[in-house]
């Protein structure tokens, strides 16, 4: 059951994040459901893969480097479902730091 709210939080942080951030788009709130499965799939198979690979300039970055990878974990997204539209790089980026700040956000309001 956990799993589940976890994806409709995620689901939601994505939802309004395409609000907050211009050049994040999604179709419909239905669309941002598939997005956030797939993201929740991307980031538990692959996003730990490109972390040990990319480590060293993660430790040389002092973690900013983690940044990039959640941008470009949010662009795979993009590729692997067309239901959510990047328009640049910087979009990714920001959209990635707005939609973990308020997964979080969304995941301390939500009890366990």
């Amino acid at each position: 059951m956990g799993l589940i709210v976890r994806w409709i939080i995620n689901a939601i942080a994505l939802y309004l994040t395409t609000l907050i951030v211009p050049g994040v788009r999604v179709s419909d709130f239905w669309g941002a459901v598939v997005a956030a499965l797939v993201l929740g799939i991307v980031n538990a198979v692959i996003r730990p893969v490109v972390l040990i690979l990319t480590l060293p300039l993660t430790i040389l970055t002092l973690g900013l480097f983690t940044l990039v990878i959640n941008a470009g974990m949010l662009y795979l997204v993009a590729g692997l479902t067309h239901r959510l539209q990047l328009a640049s790089f910087w979009a990714a980026l920001f959209g990635a730091v707005v939609l973990s700040v308020i997964s979080a956000v969304l995941s301390r309001l939500v009890a366990d």
